[in-house]
């Protein structure tokens, strides 16, 4: 494997598991990542789901960098729209200034939530359009000079916490490329428009004073196991808990039930969610990796472990990186 690797880490709260499990399992995936030779660890926003432990994610991220050493660890993203810039310019200066030279800050415009969590969470609808704005504010804070007069981040002025913009349609792309950022793409939920989106990029970058090159991280699923049926059920697995995720309601829906509605064109619109996945025995899973980074003409992999426990993520996380040469620290 010649592309570095990361992980996002999803905080999923397992059937029968507690919030603070998962975070206990956070913890030992970063520390598992770190001893073996992962490039990053991030963390996504999301509301309202009961799923997710991610929700706080700078909260999440101290937590985690403070029974870590070394490995970087990040937001993948911070949905800006939810937040004032000069807050989370606060936060993650915070961040920076706890764990020097370890703090990434991903940017996305997306609610992270339905409709009524958006009211909840006091957001304006049309708070999206202003993305490319607070993107640019929130920069200023971070690195100088600031973009509202007399107004500083107090910590984060200076700290030049690296920022990279997050994405699954052209407007990040674009966006990301005017700017001269590093850029994300989603492909490991919204697979549609990578190669265009990762073109454009390219095509259209600029450099800046953080980065002079394009530099392009794809997302991508993984599920190493020992056996092939073993990861093959483990997959399954994960897409019935996403039919409870989307379509339940609330409710649990049995093995059956769960199969009949992914049988469904709802549930096979959902499944193609997961069409970047690799699925197998440690060798079937690197080949895979190296096709898709060819594929979306990637810099960088950062790889969801879908697998249903944190077991099985632990061990899957093991088995990826043996397969792809990582030097352990």
């Amino acid at each position: 494997m010649t592309l570095p690797l990361s992980i996002l880490d999803l905080a999923t709260i397992g059937k029968g598991q507690t919030a603070a499990e998962s975070f206990a399992g956070s913890v030992a995936m970063a520390q598992s990542a770190e001893k073996l030779g992962y490039r990053r660890v991030w963390y996504a926003e999301h509301h309202n789901m009961s799923s997710i432990a991610s929700s706080a994610t700078s909260v999440l991220i101290a937590h985690v960098a403070a029974h870590t050493e070394s490995i970087r660890l990040g937001a993948g993203g911070v949905m800006l729209p939810n937040h004032s810039p000069l807050t989370i310019a606060e936060q993650f200066g915070t961040l920076e200034t706890l764990h020097p030279g370890r703090i990434d800050l991903g940017l996305g415009r997306a609610p992270g939530s339905d409709q009524n969590t958006m009211r909840a969470l006091r957001r304006d609808p049309m708070s999206a359009d202003s993305f490319p704005q607070d993107v640019l504010e929130l920069q200023g804070y971070l690195t100088g000079p600031t973009r509202i007069q007399g107004v500083e981040a107090t910590p984060g002025k200076g700290t030049n916490v690296p920022l990279y913009i997050l994405g699954s349609s052209l407007f990040g792309a674009r966006l990301a490329a005017q700017l001269g950022l590093p850029y994300a793409f989603a492909s490991h939920f919204a697979p549609a428009a990578l190669q265009d989106a990762v073109a454009i990029y390219r095509r259209e970058f600029k450099p800046s004073a953080q980065l002079d090159a394009p530099h392009v991280i794809a997302g991508v699923n993984v599920i190493a196991a020992d056996s092939a049926s073993e990861a093959q059920a483990m997959f399954q697995a994960t897409k019935r808990a996403r039919v409870s995720l989307f379509f339940g309601g609330g409710r649990e829906f049995s093995d059956d039930e769960a199969d009949m509605i992914l049988d469904s064109p709802q549930g096979r619109h959902m499944a193609q969610m997961m069409t970047y996945s690799a699925v197998g025995t440690p060798d079937v899973v690197i080949d895979y990796l190296d096709s898709f980074g060819k594929h979306a003409d990637a810099d960088e992999l950062i790889v969801a472990h879908q697998s249903p426990g944190t077991q099985d993520r632990l061990r899957s996380v093991e088995l990826l990186a043996q397969a792809a040469g990582l030097v352990a620290v």
